[in-house]
């Protein structure tokens, strides 16, 4: 019997024309092992509600076509299914993708899928909400924020908030509770990681392993002007656990308490409560991986 795959795809996600990508599909996946079908999303959270019916409709697999947004809609969707997601990433960032060396062309991502290569990664738990990848409460929050309004998509609408963004903000301060023990300062960065950058190369942790049943806490404290450049350096050098300014927790469960109540998970913008509980959930989620 054939498996069933749904491709969920968002049409307005990442800088690239998304017609050529039904025909893709057609061409390059195995037909001898899969029926497939596809839907166009038509409204934010629609791939959500496709992605629960698919699981609860018996679909081997779940596809989703765009960027860590649309991977977070579906992906958190099909946690604690049998259903296995799967990653055509054609999006801004695709962080996710890139940590799972996911091929960033579509024909070798479709071949990809082919292979049926699966692996059962952990999710990370904040009070009532799912994420996959990375969360974040300090500088990368009001960049998703900003980036989710933007006109510009794609690494050049990234850098253009994050210079104009960079010189306006103040960092927050955060209270960390790990185990009883309190650590209380200001940071730039206040990053919760399951995989290991926010996207583009951009790797903000680099040690994470999304089947280690941990998470990383990753915190940028305040820097200098002048000690941008290199920090950044860093970061795409996968070497930004090594600055002076950086450090990287490992942990299971935290409680965080925020001064500020914005946030975001897999790139997507959310208001929280300034108090979290942050968990890891092991083996919960099955993805085709590269």
């Amino acid at each position: 019997m054939k498996k069933r795959i749904r491709f969920i795809i968002n049409p307005i996600s990442g800088v690239g024309k998304k017609g050529n990508i039904p025909q893709l599909i057609e061409e390059h996946l195995d037909l001898d092992v899969y029926d497939y079908d596809i839907v166009f999303t038509e409204y934010k959270k629609h791939a959500r509600s496709i992605a629960e019916n698919s699981a609860k409709e018996g679909y081997d697999i779940v596809c989703a076509v765009g960027g860590d947004g649309s991977v977070h809609e579906v992906g958190t969707a099909l946690i604690g299914t049998k259903t296995k997601l799967a990653i055509l990433p054609v999006g801004s960032g695709n962080g996710l993708a890139r940590h799972l060396n996911i091929p960033l062309n579509i024909k070798d991502a479709i071949e990809c899928i082919n292979k049926n290569n699966a692996i059962q990664m952990d999710t990370v738990m904040v009070n009532d909400k799912s994420f996959l990848g990375v969360g974040g409460y300090g500088f990368d929050a009001v960049i998703a924020k900003k980036f989710d309004t933007h006109s510009k998509r794609g690494l050049r609408g990234y850098i253009y908030l994050i210079v104009r963004e960079f010189f306006k903000y103040n960092p927050i301060n955060v209270s960390i509770d790990l185990d009883g023990k309190i650590k209380t300062l200001p940071v730039v960065l206040c990053t919760v990681a399951n995989s290991s950058q926010f996207g583009n190369g951009f790797t903000v942790s680099p040690k994470s392993d999304v089947t280690d049943g941990k998470i990383e806490l990753c915190l940028l404290k305040p820097f200098s002007i002048w000690s941008a450049p290199s920090i950044v350096y860093r970061f795409f050098r996968k070497s930004g656990d090594k600055s002076r300014f950086s450090e990287i927790i490992s942990f299971k469960k935290a409680k965080i308490k925020l001064s500020k109540k914005m946030a975001h998970y897999d790139g997507e913008p959310f208001d929280v409560q300034d108090e979290l509980n942050i968990s890891v959930v092991p083996k919960s989620l099955n993805i085709l991986v590269g």
